[in-house]
């Protein structure tokens, strides 16, 4: 959900980041602070701030932070290549992009499993469970037109991030793509 890998990372550090959550959806992001205000550990939220924004027009001054992370939300980004540009645009020099992001599964044999799964299961558990199965058709269909790993890393290389990479989770059902400005 909003804020939750900032949130961890600002625990890990013990509250001594300074933290911008940025979201594009105002009750989302109030869903997110309030969410994190009921399980937080002590002084994990301090100096965490909450901001409504456009990834494509992040509401942040130029090189102003060290690290930046997107998590299952950059697919839902209408036009990728500008958010790309306008994260790299927020890191100082030397400063790290996270991409954690559903992907393409690697294994030709999973795929066709996850394929027939994704679309026949997710769905179904999602209006049986929230009674709402059109989003998780959403969700299963936004995966499918998702680029897949070399793309997105192709797209972070053009928007002018360096030595990027990435890493497969789950056989390449999730992937975390990195990228530096140097």
């Amino acid at each position: 959900g909003t804020g939750d890998i900032a949130l961890r990372a600002q625990a890990c550090a013990k509250g001594k980041l300074g933290v911008t959550v940025v979201d594009a959806n105002a009750q989302m992001r109030a869903v997110g602070r309030d969410r994190a205000l009921d399980r937080a550990v002590p002084g994990a939220i301090d100096g965490v701030q909450w901001v409504t924004g456009d990834a494509e027009r992040l509401p942040l001054p130029d090189a102003c932070a060290d690290a930046l992370t997107i998590s299952f939300g950059l697919r839902n980004v209408t036009d990728r290549l500008k958010a790309l540009k306008d994260m790299r645009r927020v890191l100082k020099p030397g400063g790290r992009f996270f991409c954690l992001e559903f992907s393409q599964v690697t294994d030709a044999t999973l795929q066709a499993l996850y394929d027939r799964y994704s679309f026949a299961v997710i769905p179904t558990l999602g209006r049986l469970t929230t009674g709402d199965g059109d989003s998780y058709q959403y969700l299963v269909e936004s995966i499918r037109k998702f680029p897949d790993q070399p793309h997105l890393a192709e797209m972070m290389t053009t928007a002018g991030f360096d030595r990027v990479s990435w890493r497969d989770f789950a056989k390449g059902a999730v992937a975390m793509h990195r990228g530096w400005r140097l």
